[in-house]
């Protein structure tokens, strides 16, 4: 993916390196220059001085070929107005904000923007929403055969009941995390956009999890 993070400070600066080891295209932005020294020596990526909700600044971080942009500066104004202008005006398909109040987690969501709030904030949340076809492994069997792992519910999901994704013996969701609130799944339970997903799975049926959020093996 070509990611852009808008912010170096000891968040951006973190997220940047983690997507740069994981081989992704990545630009940072920052007003200052200086804050680039953060990065780690290892980076491989570029950096850009300037504001990220500044379309000159966004377009010489070659905003027009993103798949991503995390917006992770020290302030809710600048982070929600960058967010903004990647999804509305480039339509890039997955944004995130860091925000300092929770209170504004909600509205800005109902926008199409994903936010993060400071005091739940970590790196993990933050690369799982860029990159939702990837999975975050929370916890496993001694042998490894049995892993919990989260997932972001793909969009094809919402509306639909999520006992679809299911499988007996192989598959199970159990719960949900919306709106900073977690619930035990049952079978009429029924997906929403920004759901995150606790899924007891095999190993061996990772890829047929993949298969089943993508559509390609969709149960009715």
């Amino acid at each position: 993916m070509h990611v852009i993070v808008v912010g170096c400070g000891r968040v951006g600066s973190e997220l940047a390196t983690r997507l740069d080891q994981a081989g992704h295209k990545v630009v940072v932005i920052d007003k200052e220059a200086r804050s680039f020294k953060r990065l780690s020596d290892t980076y491989r990526g570029r950096t850009v001085v300037g504001f990220g909700f500044d379309r000159d600044t966004l377009a010489e971080a070659d905003v027009e070929h993103a798949d991503a942009l995390a917006a992770v500066t020290s302030g809710d104004n600048s982070n929600i107005l960058t967010a903004r202008i990647a999804r509305e005006n480039f339509e890039i398909e997955h944004v995130v904000a860091r925000i300092y109040d929770p209170r504004r987690a909600l509205i800005y969501q109902r926008l199409g923007i994903q936010t993060v709030a400071t005091v739940t904030w970590t790196t993990d949340q933050v690369m799982r929403r860029l990159s939702p076809q990837d999975y975050t492994e929370e916890w496993s069997t001694p042998n490894g055969e049995l892993v919990l792992t989260e997932v972001l519910l793909p969009d094809n999901w919402a509306g639909k009941r999520l006992s679809g994704i299911e499988s007996q013996g192989e598959i199970r969701i159990v719960a949900i995390s919306r709106a900073e609130k977690s619930t035990i799944v049952t079978h009429d339970s029924v997906g929403q956009e920004g759901d995150l997903l606790h899924i007891a799975v095999k190993r061996n049926n990772l890829a047929k999890l993949a298969e089943v959020l993508n559509g390609e093996g969709t149960r009715k």
